[in-house]
Parts: structure tokens; C-alpha cells; sequence
């Protein structure tokens, strides 16, 4: 034991574990790889200003792009080898638990630093560093030229680090400074160039909307300590079971599902998402695909025991997923952004992984998290490219149109292959077309919703009085719909950016070209794994068998609570057929009908009429933004205007401002009559002020 700063540092492990003496011992310096590379950069980005180094000098120096990624790169090698090491072991019953100090001991209350090292901990660590590590190898490209090059990959690093303290934390609280600090870093990220106003309030929004969320996980906590006295997740789980379906249970998993609205953008505190976009396109594809809205769906894996223990919960759960899926979809329907095309639906694709896991269906959570890690990652590098190549552009020709707008885009396949032939993959993984990632993660959420609607546990249940039978065949229904409109919306966006010709003009489409490789091989990699990485799930009727690896994986960390919302029964295959064959047909159909909608081409943003109708209503959004600001932002500007600037800072002004300037008058005034010049006065003075101190001093 060593203490440091007040903490006293201890590592302990179960002295039996099958990991002992393996790599796995190193699972705590997972997070301070990346740490250290915003500890790194952070300096040089201050030296840098220091020194008043130009902006073109610090912006192009090497040793910040090769610490970001360094960093990342040993973190993603440490994680493959310790997942290694968790294959070559014995079967995992139970995790590996860490401790390396003592943070909080207050009374019966203690809470530790510690680490959980478990099957599902090490699928979430493999997503965050090996998408994470390409996403700051791609950056390199994007950031090259700006001035803040330093700053940005120290809050990239800093953003994983934080992301690794919350999968990997042994308790709530552990994970909950993980939740904060990834908070935080969207914060600083979102609102990264920071000299536009519409960055900084992006940013503001994203940080107060999730503090609403993160109350309630505080809540949580709260009231799980108070009801078992125990944090720790092998602890609290094992004492709340007991508890199944009392109200304590329920309002401890309600208040954690508030946290995950917030964090995983689920109705009604969603709409801080598509605002993100104000930040670097390389930080949209980590938020969006490999770190901070995932953090929701992983908090409802891992509390899975006290979920599946609050059946009306886990309906309500599906439910606000199964809105959120459809309400995000039909709104990105619209979107001429292509940034807010893919935050629209990141938003949507979160509600299938609320739908899946609301319903028990935790692998399948789980299984779309990854997929969905592959393939939005890949839409916004390849948006980046896109983004980048029109900026280098409308700079080469002298013009200023909106590069994000895919109206003034168009004929970028022939201009940009490589980026276009791997975002097509990325859209027909996401359209849920077969054999690509997201056609099988898809697939097993609709086919578990369905399974579970019959017979099970929770369709036994009843949420507000409505059977669970009937909730969980309209959760079902509704993404069904969501999957077909989804198939729309993202065919549109290709077709309308990457074929016919070019809309900026030839000038324009002259001057475009293929981002560097250090931007493609990225972009290329997350393609491969875009296509084959449905493959560590395959259904039951796949050519090669029954291969639901993951599944059998994550079966020791959810198996168990899974069971109890679902049941022994699974569907049978006839079924499995019907559904395949939905899904499918919708997909084709969805793609279809957006081939046969944007047959005609279409006119460049400054041409373009203005949208009336319903099609304007989607284009603002459902106006949701504007509504909230008029009931919800200005009066509580209005009151504070009210409160503080002409009540609170008057009567401050007055009291200290104020009463200041008369007590330096009054003391002013005092100083004048002592110090008139008449030395008797300063005699008597001085005689006086010596009797007081023999006074004092005999007193005493």
C-alpha cells in the first residue's frame, strides 16, 4: 500500500481468477495511455503559446499527430491482447475486479478505485481504441492546417480516456467520472473553434441537456446506496435482485434510464445530437460512433440485473426507443446537411439499441452498438473527406458556398471513388441489405422484439396499464417502418451527392479530389468491417451454422438477466425465415423508392425554391428547437435578466459598490481631521495608543 495525494493505492485481484498472471494484470493502464497523450499535447499546445509560435508552426508539428495516435495504437494492441488472453482462459464465470485505491472512505461508505475486466467491458474497450485509433489517424489530415492542432488532439485523447474510465469502472461512481468526463470533452469539442457563437452554444446545449440526464443518475446512486449500501456493480446487482419488481427497483432503474436519455440522445433529450455537429467532422464520428452516445446503451447492459428486475422499466425503455427510432428518421427524410443526415440517424440507430436492450435483447444492444461503431463511423470519415475535398475547392476557385450541403454537391463518385464505393458499403450496412454488418444486428432486434412479444415475461408485464404483449408488437411495428425509412433517407444522400454531375460548377468539380491516404486508409479499413463485421453473430440460419459468437460471449455478464424477460422459448424457424425475408424486402424496397424519388436532378443550394408543406415541417426539425426556445430558453433568460441583472447585481452594486465608496469617504474624511499638522494631537495620540497596549498587556 502507498499513499499519494491522499489515496491510498492497492491493487488486489481475486486470488483464483483464470486471468491471473496474464496480461490482463495491465488492464489499468488502458486509460492512462490516452491520458498521457492529452497530458503530452496539452503541453505543447501551452508551450506553443507561450512561445507565440505562428499558427502554421504548431499546426504542422509532427510529434502531436504521432503522440494522438501513438497513444490510441498501444492502447487498441494492449486491449486485442489482453481479449486474447480472455479467449485462451478458462471460462469466465465471474469478472476481474481491480482495485488501486481507496477514493471515497466515509463510514459504512467506501469507493473504491477500481476496474472490472469482463466480457463485456473488453467488446466495449475493442470498439473505443480501435475505432477510436483510426478516427485520430484520420484526423491528422483534417486538422492539419489549424492553428489549434495540439489543443484538439489533446481533448481527442482526452475524450477516449475518459470513455475507458467509464466501460472499464468496477462501480457507479467510477463510471460516473468517466459520464462526466466525456461530458465534458464534448463539451470542449463541439464548441472547439470557438471564435463562432453557433460552436460555443452547440456546446453550451450539449453540456446543459446532459446534466439534466446525469441528475438522474446521481439519483440513482443515491437511492441504490440507501437501499443495499453497496455501489460496486458485483455488489449492488447481487443485492437489488432480491428486490425484483419493488418500488425501489423501479425508481432506481427509472432514474438511470433518465441518465442514459441524456447521454444516448433518446426523446426528450435528444436534440443536443444534431447540434454536435458544429464541431470537427473527426469528433462527430467519435461521439456519434465509438465513445459518448453509446455510453446509455453500455449503462443498461451493465445495470441488465436491475432492469430485468423492473419489467415496466424495460417497456417503457423499448418504447422510447421505438419513438425515438421513427421521430429521428423521419426528420433526417429532410436534411440537406449531410452531417445532420447522419446525426438524424445516429439518433434513430440509438433508438434500435434502446429497442434491443428495453427488451432484453441485450447481445443484440450490444451486437448493433459495434456494427453501428463500423459503419457511422465510416459515413462521417467519408462526409469528413467529402467536406475537406469541397472546402480545398471552393478555396482553389474563390468560392464560399456550403460545403455541407448536399445540394451543391453531386457527380462526387467519379471524383471521389474510393470514398464513395466505401460509403455505399457503410449505406447498405445501414439500410440493413445483406450480407453487410448492420443487416444482421438489425435483424436481430426486430426478430428478438418479435420472439418476445409471445408468451414471455415481459410480455406478461404491463407498462401504464397497456400489456407488454401489445407494447412490445408495436415496438416491432414501428421499426419495421423505421427500417424502411432509414433505406430511404440514406440512399438519398448518396444519390443525391454522389451521382448525376456536379452542382458547384465545372470550375469547382475541376478542383476536387481524393482526400490523402492518411484520410482513406481509414475510411477503407472501417469498410471492411462495415461488411464482414456482422460475422461475429451470425443468425442460426446462416450458411455456416449456428454461429452466435457474441451471444455465447456476453452470455456470463446478460445471459442470466436476458432470461428473465425472455424466457427459455425462442422462435422457430419458419419464422426467422418470414422475418429475414421482411427486413430484406423492406431494405430493397426503401433503396428503391429513393432511386425512383431523386431520379431528377436537383439545383444548388442558392437555386433551391423554398420547402412548404409538411416536407418544411421535417426540415426544421418538427420546429422542437424553436419551441423550446421560446418556452423553455428566453423566459428563463427573461427572468434571469429580471432577477439578477436588475435585482441581485443592483442590490450588490449598491450594498458593496456602494457601501464601499461611502466607507472610503468616511475613512478619507477621518484621516483629514487626524492628520492636521498639530504635533500636540499626535502626542496625545501616541501616549494613548501606548496606555492601550499596557492595558492589553497587563489584562492578558
Amino acid at each position: 500500500m502507498m499513499p499519494l495525494l491522499g489515496l491510498s493505492f492497492v491493487q488486489s485481484t481475486a486470488s483464483t481468477h483464470p486471468l491471473d498472471g496474464t496480461v490482463a494484470r495491465f488492464v489499468g493502464v488502458l486509460p492512462l495511455l490516452p491520458l498521457l497523450g492529452a497530458l503530452l499535447n496539452g503541453l505543447i499546445a501551452v508551450r506553443a503559446r507561450g512561445r507565440g509560435e505562428n499558427a502554421a508552426t504548431t499546426a504542422r508539428n509532427p510529434l502531436v499527430g504521432t503522440i494522438g495516435v501513438g497513444v490510441m495504437l498501444a492502447s487498441f494492441a494492449l486491449a486485442v491482447a489482453i481479449f486474447v488472453a480472455m479467449l485462451q482462459a478458462p471460462p469466465l464465470a465471474s469478472p476481474l475486479v481491480m482495485t488501486f485505491g481507496h477514493w471515497m472512505p466515509v463510514g459504512n461508505l467506501s469507493i473504491d478505485w477500481g476496474i472490472q475486466l469482463d466480457q463485456l467491458s473488453i467488446i466495449m474497450t475493442l470498439v473505443i481504441t480501435g475505432v477510436g485509433t483510426l478516427i485520430h489517424l484520420f484526423s491528422i489530415g483534417y486538422m492539419q492546417d489549424d492553428p489549434s492542432y495540439a489543443r484538439y488532439f489533446a481533448y481527442l485523447n482526452l475524450f477516449v480516456a475518459f470513455m475507458l474510465v467509464l466501460v472499464l469502472g468496477s462501480s457507479y461512481p467510477v463510471m460516473f467520472v468517466g459520464w462526466e468526463g466525456v461530458g465534458l470533452c464534448s463539451y470542449l469539442l463541439i464548441g472547439f473553434w470557438f471564435n463562432e457563437r453557433a460552436n460555443i452554444e452547440a456546446g453550451k446545449k450539449a453540456f446543459v441537456v446532459n446534466r439534466i440526464g446525469d441528475f438522474g443518475f446521481l439519483v440513482a446512486m443515491f437511492m441504490m446506496w440507501t437501499a443495499v449500501q453497496h455501489l460496486d456493480f458485483v455488489g449492488a446487482h447481487a443485492a437489488l435482485v432480491p428486490l425484483a419488481g419493488t418500488s425501489v427497483v423501479i425508481a432506481i432503474a427509472l432514474f438511470l434510464f433518465l441518465g442514459c436519455t441524456g447521454k444516448s440522445a433518446q426523446l426528450p433529450l435528444y436534440m443536443w445530437l444534431p447540434d454536435a455537429m458544429a464541431g470537427p467532422t473527426p469528433v462527430s464520428a467519435l461521439i456519434h460512433a465509438a465513445t459518448m452516445v453509446t455510453a446509455g446503451v453500455y449503462l443498461v447492459a451493465r445495470a441488465a440485473p436491475i432492469f430485468s428486475i423492473a419489467l415496466p422499466v424495460s417497456l417503457l425503455i423499448a418504447t422510447v426507443g421505438a419513438l425515438t427510432a421513427l421521430f429521428a428518421a423521419t426528420i433526417a427524410l429532410r436534411q440537406w446537411d449531410i452531417k445532420k443526415v447522419l446525426a438524424y440517424s445516429t439518433v434513430s440507430q440509438l433508438g434500435y439499441m434502446f429497442m434491443a436492450v428495453g427488451s432484453g435483447a441485450y447481445t443484440a444492444g450490444v451486437f448493433h452498438l459495434v456494427t453501428h461503431a463500423f459503419f457511422k463511423a465510416l459515413l462521417f470519415l467519408g462526409a469528413g473527406s467529402v467536406i475537406h475535398s469541397l472546402h480545398a475547392a471552393y478555396h482553389a476557385t474563390h468560392r464560399h458556398d456550403d460545403a455541407q450541403d448536399l445540394r451543391n454537391m453531386g457527380g462526387l463518385g467519379r471524383l471521389m471513388p474510393v470514398t464513395a464505393i466505401s460509403m455505399t458499403i457503410a449505406t447498405l450496412a445501414i439500410a440493413g441489405v445483406p450480407p453487410f454488418a448492420g443487416f444482421f444486428s438489425k435483424d436481430e432486434i426486430l426478430s428478438s422484439i418479435f420472439e418476445r412479444a409471445h408468451g414471455s415475461p415481459l410480455a406478461q408485464a404491463s407498462m401504464f396499464g397497456i400489456p407488454g404483449t401489445s407494447v412490445l408488437y408495436v415496438v416491432y411495428g414501428i421499426g419495421v417502418v423505421t427500417a424502411f425509412i432509414t433505406a430511404i433517407y440514406m440512399t438519398r444522400m448518396m444519390v443525391i451527392a454522389f451521382t448525376g454531375t456536379h452542382r458547384s460548377g465545372n470550375d469547382v468539380a475541376t478542383a476536387i479530389h481524393e482526400a490523402p491516404a492518411v484520410m482513406t486508409i481509414p475510411v477503407v479499413a472501417l469498410a471492411v468491417f462495415s461488411a464482414i463485421g456482422g460475422w461475429i453473430n451470425l443468425p442460426t440460419l446462416a450458411p455456416l451454422g449456428r454461429t452466435e459468437w457474441l451471444a455465447a460471449w456476453l452470455a456470463p455478464v446478460t445471459g442470466a438477466s436476458a432470461e428473465r424477460l425472455a424466457g427459455v422459448a425462442h422462435g422457430d424457424a419458419s419464422n426467422e425465415v418470414l422475418l429475414l425475408s421482411i427486413a430484406i424486402a423492406l431494405a430493397v424496397a426503401g433503396i428503391g423508392v429513393a432511386l425512383w424519388r431523386y431520379r431528377r436532378p436537383l439545383v444548388a443550394k442558392e437555386d433551391a425554391p423554398a420547402v412548404q408543406g409538411f416536407a418544411g415541417v421535417l426540415e426544421h426539425a418538427y420546429f422542437v428547437d424553436a419551441a423550446v426556445d421560446s418556452t423553455v430558453v428566453r423566459p428563463l433568460n427573461g427572468l434571469s435578466d429580471i432577477v439578477l441583472a436588475n435585482g441581485l447585481e443592483l442590490v450588490v452594486d449598491r450594498a458593496f459598490s456602494g457601501g464601499g465608496t461611502l466607507f472610503t469617504r468616511l475613512a478619507s474624511l477621518a484621516g483629514r481631521r487626524l492628520q492636521d499638522g498639530d504635533v500636540g494631537k499626535y502626542a496625545w495620540l501616541l501616549v494613548a495608543g501606548a496606555l492601550g497596549i499596557l492595558a492589553m498587556l497587563t489584562l492578558r
